[in-house]
């Protein structure tokens, strides 16, 4: 599994569609994609320097904060979010 960089850039992937985060919860981890916290965060992206910064930015509580890095994860090894160049 890829490793989200907390200090670099990410963004929607153009090929992904945001949508994908919000399919049929068929596995419990495609459920917590779908989060209103990860949609927000996943679209956020774009408008901070670093995933750290927006991470900052959503003010999550720790149990949060730590389910959508872990989300962020998963769209990161599926290609859903990719390094802002």
């Amino acid at each position: 599994m890829s490793t989200v960089d907390l200090d670099a850039a990410y963004r929607l992937n153009p090929r992904a569609a945001l949508d994908v985060l919000s399919h049929s919860c068929e596995h419990r981890e495609r459920c917590s994609l779908g989060t209103p916290d990860v949609v927000r965060l996943v679209r956020a992206l774009v408008m901070h320097a670093s995933v750290r910064d927006a991470l900052d930015a959503a003010d999550l509580g720790g149990t949060s904060r730590a389910r959508v890095v872990a989300a962020l994860e998963h769209l990161a090894a599926t290609g859903v979010i990719v390094v802002d160049p």
